[in-house]
């Protein structure tokens, strides 16, 4: 259920490690982080909770203190969706994010899948090199989106998105 690899074989890389070990993650330090991105503003504690509980989570580690993620929502069959990747500003610039993605990718779990989505707002440049391109056929693809569901005045479930 769980791997370790380091992220680097030389110099300051090898005190980085990526893990797909639950037990390792850190959900304050997630939390702390998501809640303030531009993709998840203000997202409860319990949520990210759930999220990574039922997610293919993969860690990043300096000095065994946790500086990136990425979760994979997925069947293990067919799909699966990558969200929540983020290293943090003080590590980036080292391929972090690179060596990140290809431990998601080589996953055995993540083997054969005919579709993986993702959203990005500044990150297509990295995504590129794994192959993803925009959607072939955007007029397929539909969304149902509630930005405010962790808003106050937001209801629950996906019928506050049509309101």
């Amino acid at each position: 259920m769980s791997a370790t690899s380091k992220a680097g074989d030389n110099g300051d890389m090898a005190s980085y490690e990526i893990t797909y070990d639950p037990t390792r993650f850190d959900i304050g330090a997630i939390h702390g982080f998501l809640s303030q991105t531009y993709w998840s503003p203000g997202v409860p504690r319990t949520v990210v909770e759930r999220a990574m509980a039922n997610s293919l989570c993969f860690g990043v580690f300096y000095d065994g203190q946790q500086v990136g993620l990425a979760r994979v929502v997925t069947d293990k069959a067919t799909f699966a969706y990558l969200a929540d990747v983020y290293i943090l500003p003080e590590h980036r610039g080292k391929g972090l994010s690179l060596r990140l993605l290809e431990t998601v990718f080589g996953h055995p779990d993540l083997q054969g899948l005919r579709r993986v989505l993702l959203a990005t707002r500044d990150a297509h440049a990295l995504y590129a090199k794994f192959g993803f391109k925009p959607l072939a056929a955007p007029d397929r693809i539909m969304e149902l989106h509630n930005p405010n569901v962790y808003g106050s005045n937001s209801k629950p479930g996906p019928s506050s998105s049509l309101n």
